[in-house]
């Protein structure tokens, strides 16, 4: 088993985003997005990050002028993920099966992802879909998260077949009752939920209000939205990614890279320690910097590389 390990101060190269936004462009993408732009006070252009508002219309018009993706929307309350941070994912894995590959990321519908917890969003399926073509299923257990994500795909008539949505009965499985025997996935996502409780949550937002808005600030807002399967769980990312490690192990012939975001590095040597006990053949630890946030991609795969090469030989060059 090998282990390996790289750094980025930046975005990913291919990322659309290292620029600063072009508010005139975006705007005239989505209108509504021009209520919420403000001169901050280094005298640039720019919205409030702290009004979940203003993000859910920046999103959409990152989505509609980049994308291709129309009318994107979540519930009130839910989650508004930053598109940056999602796309930068999408480019370090699409770089993960480009090295199975000869260097040429593999695009187009045979690509097959799996996306644990898919969200209001749907956010992970419909950039994989816009940047490369993959195909995706998604899973989550919130009812109202699942017909939010269903919106966003019949807004979008132009991924019609190449996403769907599952519901996930089981609260505490993450592939079992999805996955099948015959079922094969190139890629797994994870955005795990955070934190352990929504007190922790909370004190997380006030604390980042602090760092960045306003030192005096006595109660907080999370200016990304959640729900509690978003953003807690029992015993927070710590548990949940354990969680995923120990399902993976039966289903290590149904998927080639197992992947997932890792916030806090204290927790990687033990992700790491669970995984060379379940005899993975290899594991990458990727790390992510957009502005002063870091976090990490952990990869996973059973397979030695000669399955691997068989699996690309079969599935990819058909």
């Amino acid at each position: 088993m090998s282990r390996t390990s790289s750094t980025k101060d930046l975005l990913h190269p291919k990322n659309k985003h290292r620029a600063p936004y072009d508010f005139e462009k975006l705007v005239a993408a989505e209108p509504w997005l021009a209520a919420f732009i403000e001169e901050n006070k280094y005298g640039t252009v720019s919205i409030d990050f702290f009004n979940t508002k203003a993000v859910v219309a920046l999103n959409r018009a990152l989505l509609k002028l980049h994308y291709n993706i129309n009318n994107w929307s979540i519930p009130e309350n839910f989650l508004c993920p930053p598109i940056p941070g999602r796309v930068d994912y999408i480019h370090y894995v699409a770089d993960l099966l480009a090295s199975e590959n000869n260097g040429a990321i593999p695009t187009g519908n045979i690509i097959n992802c799996f996306d644990v917890g898919t969200g209001a969003s749907c956010i992970y399926p419909l950039l994989g879909n816009a940047a490369y073509g993959w195909s995706f299923v998604g899973s989550d257990n919130n009812v109202k998260a699942f017909k939010a994500a269903k919106n966003n795909l019949k807004e979008n008539p132009q991924i019609a077949g190449a996403i769907l949505l599952e519901i996930q009965n089981d609260p505490n499985s993450i592939f079992k009752g999805l996955v099948q025997s015959k079922d094969r996935f190139d890629l797994s996502f994870c955005n795990p939920p955070f934190h352990s409780s929504a007190k922790e949550a909370e004190k997380g937002a006030l604390r980042k209000t602090r760092n960045l808005k306003d030192r005096k600030a006595s109660a907080a807002k999370l200016n990304f939205g959640g729900q509690s399967n978003e953003l807690w769980c029992k015993g927070g990312e710590y548990e949940f990614i354990k969680r995923v490690i120990q399902e993976s192990e039966s289903f290590k012939t149904n998927f080639l890279w197992f992947t997932t975001l890792v916030s806090k590095s204290s927790n990687l040597p033990h992700f790491e320690k669970w995984l060379t006990a379940a005899q993975v053949n290899e594991m990458k630890v990727i790390e992510m910097k957009q502005g002063q946030k870091i976090s990490r991609l952990l990869c996973w795969t059973y397979l030695p590389k000669e399955k691997r090469q068989i699996w690309v030989n079969s599935r990819w060059k058909k």
